[in-house]
Parts: C-alpha cells; sequence; structure tokens
C-alpha cells in the first residue's frame, strides 16, 4: 500500500483506526481503504452511522456556540480526531473572537492534521496525548501557553468516552480533568448506547463487534452510567438527551432516526 504524502511515517497504514474510520463517516478524505472497509462493514449492521457523526459533530457546534454565549473563551477538546468542517476553533473564535482552544488526541494522522489547519492560528494547538493521562495534559507547555486553570474552561469529551473500557476508569481521568477547572466550567460529552438506536440490540451489536474485531472496543454504556461521568456538575437544560433534542436549531421531529442514538449534554461546575 502506497503511503500518502500526509500519512506520517509513524502510523501503521495497514490497521484501521477509528478517527480515521470517523473522517470516512463524515465524507473526509483522510483514511485508508483499510478504515473504509472496516467502516463499511459496521454499516452493514447500522446502515445510519453516518447520520449518528454528523448528529455528534452538529451537537458539538451548539455546544461550542452556548459555551462562548455563557462568556467562555477557553476550550480543551480531548479526543479531537482528523480536522473536519467547522471544527471547534472555528466556531468557537467566529462565536467569540480572541477564543483559545487546545486539542488534543493520540493518533497521529489527527495530530498532523491538526498541527496543518493551525499554522499562523496563535489562539490554537494541539497537543498529542493520552485522555487517560490528565497531568500529561494539563501540564504540557500547550494547555499552559493558552488555557488559564483559574478561568472557566469548556471541556469537550465528544464521541472519545465509548472508546474507553470500564478497566481503564474512564470515570477516574473524567474526575480528574474536572477537578483542575475553574468553578463556571463545562464539560461538553457525547456518548455511544444501545438506547435510542432505531435497531434491535443484537443487530446494532453487529457493529459494535466490528470495532471489537479492530481493537478498539466500542463500549456501549446505559444512560445511567453516561450520566455517571457528569457528578459534581450541575446539568445545563435540558439535560442528558438524544443529541437532536440538546437545544436543536431545528425540529428534532426532522431529524433521521439514527441520529436519536446515544446521549448529549452539558454540565457545568459550581
Amino acid at each position: 500500500m502506497e503511503r500518502p504524502a500526509w500519512a506520517p511515517r509513524s502510523i501503521d497504514i495497514s490497521v484501521p483506526s477509528v478517527s480515521r474510520m470517523y473522517d470516512y463517516y463524515l465524507g473526509g478524505s483522510h483514511n485508508f481503504e483499510v478504515d473504509r472497509e472496516a467502516a463499511r462493514r459496521a454499516m452493514e449492521f447500522m446502515p445510519g452511522l453516518p447520520k449518528i457523526m454528523q448528529a455528534n459533530r452538529a451537537f458539538m457546534r451548539r455546544a461550542v456556540r452556548y459555551a462562548a454565549g455563557q462568556g467562555i473563551g477557553q476550550f480543551l477538546d480531548i479526543g479531537s480526531g482528523i480536522p473536519t468542517f467547522g471544527n471547534v476553533h472555528e466556531v468557537a473564535q467566529a462565536a467569540r473572537p480572541g477564543a483559545r482552544v487546545v486539542y488534543v488526541d493520540h493518533d497521529p494522522v489527527a495530530v498532523a492534521h491538526s498541527e496543518a489547519v493551525l499554522k499562523g492560528n496563535d489562539d490554537a494547538a494541539v497537543v498529542a496525548a493520552d485522555l487517560l493521562k490528565p497531568r500529561e495534559i494539563l501540564r504540557s507547555p500547550e494547555v499552559e501557553r493558552l488555557i488559564d486553570l483559574n478561568q472557566p474552561v469548556a471541556l469537550l469529551l465528544v464521541a472519545i468516552l465509548h472508546f474507553v473500557e470500564d478497566e481503564d476508569d474512564p470515570y477516574g481521568a473524567v474526575a480528574e480533568l474536572g477537578e483542575a477547572l475553574a468553578p463556571g466550567s463545562l464539560l461538553v460529552l457525547t456518548h455511544a448506547s444501545y438506547e435510542g438506536v432505531p435497531l434491535p440490540p443484537e443487530r446494532a451489536g453487529g457493529a459494535v463487534s466490528v470495532y471489537q474485531d479492530i481493537r478498539n472496543p466500542l463500549i456501549m454504556r446505559s444512560r445511567e452510567e453516561i450520566a455517571r461521568f457528569f457528578k459534581g456538575y450541575d446539568m445545563v437544560e435540558p439535560g442528558l438527551v438524544a443529541m437532536p433534542r440538546w437545544r436543536p436549531d431545528t425540529a428534532p421531529e426532522d431529524e433521521d432516526p439514527y441520529a436519536f442514538s446515544g446521549f448529549a449534554g452539558v454540565g457545568r461546575t459550581a
């Protein structure tokens, strides 16, 4: 397989990547045939996967605009993925000029493309780090330069926690990050779940098994389990809901049924 110029030498292009599969679902071009094959296999069980990803991105943009409208000018996006149209820094800086954004991802392709997209933008940066190592993120030069933890921050954990198994303690990582945030900060979160999927669980489970096969397990938590991530936060109305129902721009009834798969919410620190 020929390695494209944009692919860092450090990555194995023969192994599927969840961030490149996500890029494929969204119609991006920074993915390989191995990613597309895995995504197509998942879509055989859940053909609406692209609709779920689109709803996820739409929620993220609404939540960023909400945060900016609440006076927040700092955004820490962990598990940011490969840049696509309508990134956090574009939405935040359009809504609040001068807003500062730090992206965090452990995928080399996501990091390399974020660096390219952010070139010349002094108010945004990317960190190569893992959600499960909060101290490394918070002590990184990029975060120390752009994020003042004594002021409110919007912490984005969008479509990432469902790739962290319970044995790796995602609740502990989220709590540690939250403890570093100033009062008035926001936690913006989406998470996959069998609840809301317009398919029998056993069929949706076929798509989950594809992620298991590529050694990136997709953990489908219940609404109650997802709500635990917001321990210590006051939920912003309308609470933890299906993505199209969180402060929608258009009537949720017009959305594709797959868009209601999983949950989204925003919490505020006291």
